[in-house]
């Protein structure tokens, strides 16, 4: 064991290497706001294709509701559709019955992580979106602050990071979708052009759902995941997670083309 470590050099490597992540990621193709498992898998995706990719979690571990299972129950069940993400990320799983797959919610989840990252995506933790920035009547990037900030209520001004596409996957509540709807004035892709919020629990329509209404939402904006559902007013599905899966991939694979296209 190395006796001459420096407290200091330790500080150091850590202040030094993540203010560089931090830099590299103020002016990006894809911004990601939440890290549950339909922007985890959009960020994979889009990262496997050279794309510069950021996501933002407020919370101090990424992964949205999929740690917890049902009830705290740590399986999660995927549909056959689904299925195929489960192999293309290489997680493990088993046949429960017809059309019906489990898998652990902590192998699930990390291995979406770690995807992410080894494709080349950056996650940051603790950083939560308080706000857009708003040029031309598109939204061009997003306001940033530390979590415990934003939570504790202190006078901090916040940073802004530069985005071509925006996706909200805050889930149920629509953190940043809910902010670019009452300050921007921006009349949404949907019915009434306002959010529709999510319906009450309808496990088949929802995943239908979840997969059909990931799309553009507003201008350089695109829902995934549940937040698909609030925002085009679709019943919520409870923990069956193939329609987040595909949801996310088929995000990516909507601004792949256009960016890429």
């Amino acid at each position: 064991m190395d006796k001459t470590l420096d407290e200091v050099t330790i500080s150091r490597a850590i202040i030094k290497t993540y203010l560089n992540k931090l830099e590299n990621a103020l002016d990006v193709d894809v911004a990601i706001a939440g890290a549950g498992p339909a922007g985890l898998t959009a960020a994979h995706y889009l990262a496997k294709e050279g794309l510069k990719v950021v996501v933002f979690e407020k919370k101090l571990s990424p992964g949205g509701g999929m740690w917890g299972g049902g009830m705290l129950f740590n399986e999660i069940v995927v549909q056959e559709d689904g299925r195929t993400i489960l192999d293309d990320f290489g997680i493990s799983y088993k046949q429960f019955a017809d059309h019906y797959y489990t898998a652990d919610s902590v192998e699930t989840i990390s291995t979406l992580c770690s995807k992410a990252v080894k494709a080349g995506a950056k996650i940051m933790n603790c950083i939560s979106v308080e706000d857009v920035m708003f040029k031309d009547d598109v939204v061009c990037g997003l306001v940033i602050n530390w979590t415990p900030v934003t939570m504790a209520g202190l006078h901090v001004d916040p940073l802004t990071i530069r985005c071509k596409y925006l996706i909200e996957a805050t889930g149920h509540p629509l953190e940043v979708l809910s902010v670019i709807e009452k300050k921007t004035g921006t009349s949404l892709f949907t019915d009434t052009g306002k959010i529709l919020w999510e319906k009450s629990m309808d496990a088949t329509q929802g995943e239908v759902d979840c997969v059909e209404f990931t799309k553009e939402v507003a201008p350089n904006v695109y829902v995934t995941g549940m937040a698909a559902n609030a925002a085009f007013g679709r019943p919520r599905m409870g923990p069956i997670f193939g329609g987040m899966l595909l949801s996310g991939k088929k995000v990516a694979d909507s601004l792949i083309a256009k960016l890429k296209g």
